[in-house]
């Protein structure tokens, strides 16, 4: 079983319902569902679409041969937004953990399966100010205070999408430079650090303990031609899980986004 996990900044973009322009080239080509196409993955996650189903051309809702699952931000429009396309069907589904100042935002989409729980995560990023760095962090809290309820039951859950955070010095390729900025904060590395001393697993460092492997890079300059970039994007899993997972991999070579996608190859 293959997921992949991709933050693509825009959903009608990518699909080419708007279009997209890269340095001077502009494209309505459906980068996106040229991409699942290749990669025939059984679920992918996206992060990010700045867009409620109503706003998206029926022909790009959904891939062929897979179900759509939506979340949407309930109170701006052209913000957030979170959705799941799967070949399996879940058991159910669900777009929030029950606390509405972080369900309306559309940052939250899960699928229960026969032997997992996926849940599909656009986390808040801190750069516009305290008041949403404190968001970001209480988010942290709330989501992972949520899942308690199904590991009490010892399911093997997924966690996937846009943390917004880099973990340590080597998932972004100038650490002291952004010491004091969002997305490195202390504050922010330490919810990280709590959540893997709480039994969760970031699937990557179990393959690939190298620097330099990064999921986003700033559009200024030529930060991404130059892999001046930060990890961010990360499957979590729970411990129970370790012996599922066969792979985990990041795609940097893979256009159409800012981010690029992660994958995680399992076998039950």
């Amino acid at each position: 079983m293959r997921i992949i996990s991709w933050n693509i900044n825009g959903y009608r973009s990518i699909t080419g319902q708007n279009p997209s322009r890269r340095y001077d080239v502009v494209t309505r080509s459906n980068q996106l569902f040229d991409y699942i196409n290749k990669e025939n993955p059984d679920i992918i996650c996206l992060q990010e679409t700045k867009a409620a189903p109503e706003q998206i051309d029926p022909d790009k809702l959904c891939p062929n041969g897979y179900k759509a699952f939506y979340s949407s931000c309930k109170i701006k429009a052209g913000y957030s937004g979170v959705v799941i396309f799967t070949k399996l069907e879940p058991l159910n589904s669900f777009t929030g953990i029950g606390i509405k100042e972080f369900d309306d935002e559309g940052r939250i989409i899960g699928c229960e399966y026969d032997d997992f729980i996926l849940m599909n995560i656009y986390f808040p990023n801190g750069t516009s100010g305290d008041h949403r760095v404190d968001y970001k962090l209480r988010f942290y809290d709330a989501l992972f205070n949520f899942t308690k309820q199904y590991r009490k039951n010892n399911k093997k859950i997924i966690i996937c999408g846009d943390y917004n955070t880099a973990h340590k010095e080597i998932d972004l390729a100038r650490p002291k430079e952004n010491e004091g900025n969002s997305g490195f904060l202390p504050v922010e590395r330490e919810k990280i650090d709590e959540i893997v001393s709480n039994g969760w697993i970031d699937t990557f460092r179990i393959f690939n303990k190298e620097g330099e492997n990064y999921t986003w890079w700033t559009a200024r300059g030529q930060a991404r031609l130059q892999n001046i970039g930060w990890r961010i994007d990360y499957f979590f899993v729970t411990e129970n899980m370790i012996g599922n997972v066969n792979n985990a991999l990041i795609q940097p070579d893979v256009q159409g986004s800012d981010h690029c996608p992660i994958l995680v190859d399992l076998e039950f």
